[in-house]
């Protein structure tokens, strides 16, 4: 019995003891981060900065390119400037809009703006690409650094009050988007040598041209940056994401 309680008082003085150690531990940890805490906070802050650092570092930056006539599919580009490698931008350009008013580069200078080719009585592909564009309308909206230009290939049909009505069924907000028609050899050039973005038509028939679905991105310098599949939604939301990137570049 003598020998059990002998056993019962060492067990509750080692446990005393190893709590009296710990918290004597904690206690001494503890003067130590206050003697230190200038050194210990200086190393967590250039821990978190250094690690910062690398994550920048080794994260890729975003970036779009500069396509000129040879980047692109010699199918889409006249062939007088096939060979153009380096500072190709956007012509000079004069065209009326769905108002009756003359629409120039001066519109859009210092912008950012996606331009399009169609025609009101398309059945093919147009609709869905208006409908895309109208969501890009929607997307852009509230930033004034943003703009669109679609281009009717068919202007000896699509005249200003056909635009107006094709402007009006679709939702398109005048102060952000020019729906325009002029004269047809100056939309195929700006067509074939500007925008690279439209295929040759009939070759029997001077300055006949067939417009693709692409969409074409343009910088606040007047350089094309991308181009972008206008019937499918999955490249709209990388227009949109790109549109906003040149806006910071």
């Amino acid at each position: 019995m003598l020998n059990f309680g002998l056993k019962l008082h060492f067990a509750k003085y080692f446990k005393l003891r190893t709590l009296f150690v710990f918290l004597y531990q904690i206690t001494f940890m503890k003067s130590i981060l206050y003697k230190y805490r200038k050194f210990f906070g200086v190393l967590l802050v250039f821990s978190i900065l250094t690690i910062y650092l690398f994550y920048v570092a080794l994260k890729p930056s975003k970036s779009l390119p500069i396509f000129n006539p040879a980047d692109v599919n010699p199918e889409l580009v006249d062939s007088t400037v096939q060979y153009i490698s380096k500072y190709h931008t956007i012509a000079d350009f004069s065209f009326v809009n769905q108002n009756g008013k003359t629409i120039t580069q001066k519109d859009y200078e210092g912008k950012v703006y996606v331009a399009d080719f169609f025609f009101t009585t398309c059945g093919s592909i147009c609709p869905k690409m208006t409908t895309n564009l109208v969501e890009v309308q929607k997307a852009i909206i509230n930033n004034p650094k943003v703009m669109l230009l679609s281009h009717t290939v068919f202007p000896e049909t699509d005249s200003v009050p056909v635009l107006k009505a094709y402007a009006i069924k679709n939702g398109v907000v005048d102060s952000k988007w020019n729906l325009v028609t002029g004269d047809k050899k100056t939309i195929y050039t700006m067509a074939r040598k500007s925008y690279l973005a439209v295929k040759l038509g009939k070759p029997e028939q001077l300055y006949d041209m067939v417009h693709t679905e692409n969409f074409v991105l343009v910088d606040t310098k007047r350089r094309v940056r991308g181009f972008y599949d206008g019937t499918n939604k999955e490249d709209m939301k990388r227009l949109i994401e790109d549109i906003n990137f040149l806006c910071t570049e």
